[in-house]
């Protein structure tokens, strides 16, 4: 391994995290290897090909890793995987574990732009991707890469089409014998995945994340919402190749030994089926998701099986969480975090669905996960109680560093290891961190500053609108304005006219309200699942007047 992944987080500290028992301090694969012997038996991936218990998955993990390891994949190295949530990406992630290489997970859709740039900065010798995702020839695709970036070696194509020119068959690899296969035994502070983080950069962030900070920082999160001792059963909505979908293979197998349900593609009729099918106790999604599942009458379904509906990726609305409580009769998270570095959530009995003060209420920080202070966002130093600042955050979960990037190192964490998330937030007096908005989600208007997450959580109430994303868009004379996107509710027609008395109703100025209107059935969506605020912001420049 050569691309840089240091820790800038004081050693003492995470050592100190070990020794107080907030991180289990093993790698990965051990952890799994211990939930396999405890409960061998015990279902441990239900996806579209069927049942896997934990004895057959860890036998095509062996399998796997014996055939990476002969195919020249060793401990360090970087290996990416773009895959949809199946089976195989769960043996690929565990299997790289086992070598004590790096996972470099994204997700399957994304471009092969991107894909060149994630694999050519991480130095990644091999790469794990399907034949054919929804007619993208991901792995054919993939290969033409092996000309172009040095250190690629292995494209391993998993799919039942032919296997394309120059690429290892996934069948051939689980041919080796994982009966003499030994696993290597990382560092648990040493790095496991890179979680690649959609921002704001030209390209996209790469964060390095540690055994320790996956397992336990992350896996500390999903034991708070665990009410009784049995292991979990989650759904996951959204892709185990996004930062959310890290608390996938990490989490729920290797820390809590539970089960993953996987939906290879996400659709309203899909999940609401999945749930009656197999029962999850917790579904993870994002709020976009669980907007399109309640327009196909949840209220009517079985859904007696969960515990909570965990929501991340984008604020979620107080009317979303109210109506997603009544219609799936379970708590409603509200889960804010990034791969970055920071999450902080709603309790089972807070639902996310109060709206005192500022902005959006995220819970109350928990020091296993991270820690949560307010910065001042000139000086850097912590705010005075009750004024808004920087979230920043440090703890058993907070990554590595950025990968193969100092500029993002110095720009993004301090040096004693804390991470400056670039959202603005608030405590009020019970503690609960409220989130306000981000630094850079500010349209400047005529020279008049204009929060888009205000406004989009003003609009959000508003009877007729199902989902909205406001961006700003360039305008002539004014240099930006404000634009909205809305997907209506079923029979809606609204306009700008009925948004403005909305807002205007709310206190809100006329000179803060959306001048362009674009009306869709749907958003469009990244691969990760999270509204596309880069191609809405492209259709509605088309409709500025």
């Amino acid at each position: 391994m050569t691309v840089s992944m240091h820790d800038l987080v004081p050693h003492r500290l995470r050592r100190a995290w070990a020794a107080a028992g907030e991180c289990p301090d093993l790698d990965l694969y051990s952890l799994f290897r211990a939930q396999r012997c405890m409960d061998p038996h015990r279902t441990a991936v239900l996806d579209d090909a069927g049942k896997l218990c934990y004895t057959q998955l860890d036998r095509m993990v062996r399998r796997t890793a014996a055939g990476l390891r002969d195919a020249g994949v060793h401990a360090g190295d970087v290996v990416g995987v773009q895959l949809p949530n199946c089976r195989e990406a769960v043996v690929a992630d565990l299997a790289i574990a086992a070598i004590g290489a790096v996972a470099l997970p994204f997700p399957a859709g994304r471009g092969i732009r991107e894909a060149e740039s994630l694999l050519r900065r991480a130095e990644a010798v091999a790469v794990v991707a399907a034949t054919d995702f929804r007619g993208r020839a991901h792995a054919a695709d993939l290969a033409g890469l092996l000309d172009r970036l040095p250190a690629l070696r292995i494209v391993a194509a998993v799919g039942t089409q032919s296997v394309p020119e120059r690429c290892l068959a996934w069948r051939d690899l689980l041919r080796a014998d994982g009966d003499t296969f030994v696993p290597a035994r990382p560092d648990p502070d040493s790095a496991a995945r890179i979680l690649v983080s959609s921002g704001s950069e030209a390209e996209p962030k790469m964060v390095a994340y540690s055994h320790n900070a996956l397992a336990g920082g992350r896996g500390n999160f999903m034991a708070s919402l665990l009410t009784d001792r049995e292991p979990p059963r989650n759904l996951f909505l959204v892709p185990l190749a996004s930062a959310f979908g890290s608390n996938g293979t990490a989490v729920t197998l290797a820390r809590h030994g539970g089960t993953l349900i996987l939906l290879e593609h996400f659709s309203p009729e899909a999940a609401i089926a999945t749930i009656e099918q197999h029962r999850p106790t917790h579904v993870l999604g994002v709020p976009t998701m669980v907007r399109m599942m309640l327009e196909h009458n949840v209220s009517g379904s079985d859904t007696r099986s969960m515990r909570a509906l965990v929501l991340g990726g984008e604020p979620l609305d107080r009317v979303t969480a109210e109506e997603a409580e009544r219609a799936f009769g379970c708590a409603v998270v509200n889960l804010y975090g990034s791969a970055d570095g920071v999450n902080c959530h709603t309790d089972l009995s807070e639902t996310g669905t109060a709206t005192e003060g500022p902005g959006i209420i995220v819970g109350c920080p928990d020091p296993r996960v991270a820690d949560i202070r307010i910065a001042d966002v000139d000086t850097g130093t912590i705010a005075p109680p009750g004024e808004t600042g920087e979230i920043v955050a440090r703890g058993p979960m907070t990554p590595l560093c950025y990968v193969g990037d100092p500029e993002l190192d110095a720009r993004y964490r301090t040096a004693d290891g804390w991470v400056r998330t670039g959202d603005l937030g608030v405590f009020d007096p019970a503690g609960r961190l409220h989130v306000v908005g981000r630094l850079k989600d500010i349209v400047i208007r005529g020279g008049a500053n204009i929060s888009v997450a205000e406004v989009e959580q003003l609009l959000a109430e508003h009877p007729d609108i199902r989902d909205v994303v406001c961006v700003g868009v360039p305008h002539a004379a004014l240099g930006e304005c404000l634009a909205v996107c809305v997907v209506p509710r079923l029979g809606a027609v609204p306009d700008l006219a009925s948004l403005g008395t909305h807002l205007l109703a709310r206190g809100l100025e006329r000179a803060k309200h959306p001048e362009s209107l674009l009306l869709l059935d749907t958003l469009p969506l990244t691969p990760a699942g999270k509204p596309d605020r880069a191609a809405i912001r492209r259709l509605l420049a088309a409709v500025v007047t």
